[in-house]
């Protein structure tokens, strides 16, 4: 009879448990295998033949968190109102950083680089924020170019939440600031006729 396998899926959930928690509060470099694999009861071994060494593991990680913000992402409504759209992205966007601090900090936080405007992958989640964008554009209700707009509304975004997650607005301040520089920001982009109705809606008695 065989050998138990001991570094199964169990171990392998806590590996990257522990990774999380540990690159959501230290530099990158300090993470050691041995560090990791004590937090996780598990032997150095595991971290080599379940991920390849440190590197995977925190690509693994990375790999965690990127999905489950492009499900989130994927997953908000999308109707006749591409503004109304882009505003239920940024929601959504908000929502999944509050509910994952640990991993948002893994993914913005400065371990891994996060370029919008670089090359989008089928599960990237820019990929459902450019097509809003794609769809405001060729409804004339944005004007620009969209990686820029993209950049933009994400720059606006992670300033939000970051300032949100390390507790320096409490929550009636963080709430209003979104809500007035999101929709600062996309009216920003609009084209003229549109900014002019959306000005024209807010300052009316």
């Amino acid at each position: 009879m065989g050998r138990p396998r001991t570094n199964d899926e169990a171990v392998k959930e806590r590996l990257v448990v522990c990774a999380t928690e540990m690159l959501a509060t230290r530099p990158r470099e300090s993470l050691t295998v041995r560090a990791v694999a004590a937090a996780a009861k598990a032997s150095t071994t595991a971290v080599y033949s379940l991920f390849g060494g440190k590197d995977g593991l925190i690509g693994a990680v990375r790999d965690r968190a990127v999905a489950g913000l492009f499900q989130d992402l994927s997953e908000a409504q999308t109707s006749a109102d591409p503004l109304a759209d882009l505003y239920a992205l940024a929601v959504a966007y908000r929502r999944w950083g509050r509910g994952h601090s640990h991993l948002y900090t893994v993914l913005f936080g400065g371990v891994q680089s996060f370029d919008p405007s670089g090359e989008v992958g089928a599960s990237d989640p820019i990929l459902p924020l450019l097509a809003a964008i794609g769809r405001a554009l060729a409804a004339s209700v944005l004007v620009g170019e969209a990686t820029s707009i993209a950049l933009s509304i994400w720059a606006t975004l992670h300033g939000l939440v970051t300032l949100e997650l390390a507790g320096a607005l409490d929550a009636a301040t963080a709430e209003a600031a979104f809500r007035s520089a999101i929709h600062a920001t996309l009216r920003g982009w609009t084209t003229p006729a549109v900014f002019c109705r959306l000005r024209q809606t807010e300052l009316a008695p």
